[in-house]
């Protein structure tokens, strides 16, 4: 007997409610994992000081920490997106959480600067730990009706769930060491964390369906490496020309290794174009829905992994110089605080309104608010309270797009390549991290003894900041506008 339309439409609410079901209960496990990826972002910073005592090295020698892990996360984070379309993103993510629990054991009981500087390096693995999810919730959700309005809203709650985290890791790091009077026992709390990470991921995390006849690009990935070594030395030793007041001979190593990274990336976008399997889909990204999300991406790291420093040294500048907040370590830890509170109410709302409003809207106004933000630092900031607002309504826009970009990358990504399209948007956001965080160094190091203070840079270095990031943010609304309006909604069911 045939079935009847009733039961055939009990059936698919059958299927559905269960799929909801199985999503419901893989982003609830991804939380976890993203609570503790926070906690690795956070729980480190309040130690350095003390780190540096142990090791025995300069507070200088700590950029090379961040340095040296943003590098290895340019460079992997690729690479094993790509496998995991491949292989399964299940696999994968379990493989990085399994090697940054190694690199955060080792951590714990490193006694040199280059032993610390080579865990804290290969630590870096958990960057791939959010693409590598959006990709398994969209994977298993890309067969329903709600699949991309799911994926949207779950890339909310786990950057909820990062920020979190971060704030919960920097609190409790300083307390832990109070109490313990040991820095290796202390950093044996996050080692303990992330295993037990690689717990949840191995029992509580279901496999992806991966893409059958795939290759791995070996050589596609060698160049890309290669050109990102190029750019991200060359701007590395562009911010050191500026803390260190090198001459001007110095600066034609950044025009090299600038110009050589770009020929290396010509040539990437050549070779790849003949590959059957490229290592990056370059015809993906040259579609309207992909190239604007990746070039907000850049932009949005210049403001939310660039600007972090400058607004850390202008609040402790002394007010005797016209500027500044004046604040002491403790008082600038409660902004941070704050901005990081307003990163999860963005996350949150842009969670709660992403089933019910336009993705690209949403995009759009995320890309405004950043913009704004950063825009009424130049006549405000002379008042804490100036500050606070400022960051507040840049934060609410960061918070938005680090869980809107990944998802709306995977949205627009044809099947088999959500992992390396969302994890695309990292790389990207890295990449204007590092090239703002150069710049801004050499713009604040002109202006230092230049004022009052031979260590404070100057007022206009920081409106060249605070531009810069102003601009960012509206070229990014800007770019967004060319997103086909009907890009990243939900599919019919297959």
């Amino acid at each position: 007997m045939a079935p009847t339309p009733r039961s055939l439409s009990s059936a698919t609410a059958s299927l559905r409610t269960s799929a909801v079901g199985v999503t419901a209960g893989l982003i609830g496990w991804f939380v976890l994992v993203e609570l503790v990826s926070g906690i690795l972002q956070g729980y480190y910073v309040p130690l350095f000081s003390d780190i540096v005592i142990s090791l025995g090295i300069h507070d200088s020698d700590v950029n090379w920490f961040e340095a040296s892990q943003l590098l290895l996360s340019a460079l992997v984070v690729p690479i094993l997106a790509k496998l995991g379309d491949m292989y399964g993103h299940k696999r994968i993510l379990l493989i990085a959480a399994i090697l940054t629990a190694g690199a955060t054991w080792w951590l714990a009981f490193a006694t040199s600067f280059w032993s610390f500087l080579a865990a804290w390096a290969l630590q870096g693995f958990y960057v791939v730990w959010l693409p590598l999810e959006i990709a398994l919730i969209f994977e298993r959700g890309r067969r329903q009706q709600h699949g991309v309005s799911t994926t949207r809203r779950a890339a909310g709650l786990l950057v909820v769930g990062l920020q979190a985290g971060a704030i919960i890791g920097a609190l409790a790091a300083g307390r832990i060491f109070a109490a313990t009077g040991n820095l290796t026992t202390t950093l044996l709390v996050p080692a303990i964390a992330v295993s037990l990470v690689v717990l949840v991921i191995w029992f509580g995390v279901p496999e992806s369906k991966p893409e059958p006849g795939r290759t791995l690009d070996t050589w596609g990935f060698v160049i890309l490496a290669w050109g990102l070594l190029l750019v991200t030395g060359g701007l590395a030793w562009m911010r050191m020309i500026g803390e260190l007041a090198l001459g001007p001979g110095a600066w034609w190593w950044v025009v090299l290794l600038v110009a050589a990274g770009i020929a290396v990336f010509v040539w990437f976008v050549r070779f790849e174009l003949r590959q059957k399997d490229p290592a990056i889909d370059i015809r993906v990204l040259r579609r309207p829905e992909m190239w604007p999300v990746q070039a907000t991406a850049f932009l949005v790291g210049i403001s939310l992994l660039g600007a972090q420093g400058p607004l850390s040294t202008y609040a402790g500048t002394e007010r005797s110089l016209g500027y500044g907040l004046g604040l002491d370590a403790t008082e600038r830890s409660y902004i941070i605080g704050i901005y990081l509170v307003s990163l999860i109410v963005g996350a949150v709302i842009f969670a709660v309104t992403s089933r019910r409003l336009s993705p690209r809207i949403v995009l759009i106004a995320a890309a405004l608010l950043v913009g704004i933000g950063y825009a009424l630092f130049i006549p405000f900031h002379l008042e804490v309270w100036q500050v606070l607002l400022n960051l507040s309504i840049a934060g609410l826009g960061c918070g938005a797009l680090v869980g809107a970009l990944p998802a709306a990358a995977a949205a627009a990504a044809p099947t088999g390549q959500t992992g390396i399209a969302s994890a695309l948007t990292n790389t990207t956001k890295t990449i204007g991290g590092t090239f703002s965080s150069a710049v801004f160094g050499v713009v604040l190091a002109a202006g230092v003894g230049a004022v009052a203070s031979q260590t404070a840079a100057s007022l206009g270095g920081y409106m060249i900041v605070w531009a810069i990031c102003a601009v960012g943010g509206f070229v990014a609304a800007v770019l967004l506008l060319f997103v086909p309006k009907v890009a990243f909604a939900d599919a019919p069911a297959v």
